[in-house]
């Protein structure tokens, strides 16, 4: 019987080699989500305190000026605790990923599997913090009267699916660069904190009225994905083109992503 190995096509994400190997998916972010919250008193409560008190804090310094301003379509609390809520996918997900690669150095030289594994799963933990402070989220819009428009059960799980879109395809990027330049891991917190306020997270993006401003925060990744989220509320409007512009960007970055992770994937277990 006759082997021919090829190389895969830097562009693929290995579908078929990713599902045989699907059950690491599960135990890595098991994993992933364990060690997170070991030894925390208060456990998966983290996931939901962290942005509702963010989000409260802010409506306290940020929220009367930011509302008269831009005359927001929905309280600014709800309105602040929807874009962290949406934003922690990416926060987390591009900072596990990042350090995904160092992190697991010691598995990567040892054995052989899907070296996308590693990132996906990273990204997996951030919505397993979602769905926990999104049910909080739902539960505080309607505490504040706040309604929800019909479309709301397809622009949740879209504005979710671009997120993970654009968290994966930066989270590879990342993790690559970080595997052999060191200086990533004191990069990446510090860039994860100037994404957020160059991202109309805690801010409506037509906060400005410059159009050259506006065109560059649209090609943000996480536009897009925060505008689909928020139109699920009443009162709230899509931004079609900035939107269209956004997911661009976060194909584009996920394409840069993936071809720069399996150029240098070959290297991980020399390097890590």
């Amino acid at each position: 019987m006759e082997f021919e190995i090829k190389p895969q096509n830097k562009l693929s994400l290995g579908i078929k080699e990713l599902w045989e190997y699907r059950e690491l998916f599960y135990f890595f972010t098991l994993r992933d989500v364990k060690v997170k919250y070991k030894q925390a008193v208060l456990g998966f409560l983290w996931a939901v305190l962290q942005p509702l008190s963010m989000a409260l804090i802010l409506s306290y310094v940020l929220g009367k000026a930011i509302s008269n301003y831009t005359q927001l379509p929905l309280p600014y609390d709800v309105f602040a605790l929807s874009g962290l809520v949406i934003w922690g996918i990416f926060s987390s997900g591009l900072n596990n990923a990042g350090n995904s690669m160092v992190s697991n150095a010691n598995i990567i030289k040892k054995i052989y599997f899907p070296r996308l594994i590693i990132p996906l799963s990273s990204v997996l933990v951030g919505i397993f913090d979602f769905m926990m402070a999104f049910a909080v989220l739902i539960a505080y819009a309607l505490y504040r009267n706040v309604g929800f428009n019909w479309e709301a059960v397809f622009y949740f799980p879209l504005a979710l699916v671009l997120a993970c879109m654009a968290t994966f395809g930066s989270g590879c990027l990342l993790a690559a660069l970080n595997v052999k330049y060191r200086d990533f891991r004191y990069i990446i917190p510090f860039l994860i904190q100037l994404l957020l306020f160059i991202t109309p997270v805690i801010y409506p993006p037509f906060v400005t009225k410059n159009i050259y401003l506006s065109w560059f925060m649209a090609f943000n990744p996480m536009s897009a994905p925060l505008d689909i989220f928020r139109a699920a509320f009443q009162g709230c409007e899509l931004h079609v083109m900035a939107d269209v512009v956004s997911v661009l960007s976060s194909a584009f970055f996920m394409v840069i992503g993936l071809v720069y992770f399996r150029k240098t994937e070959a290297y991980f277990s020399d390097l890590a």
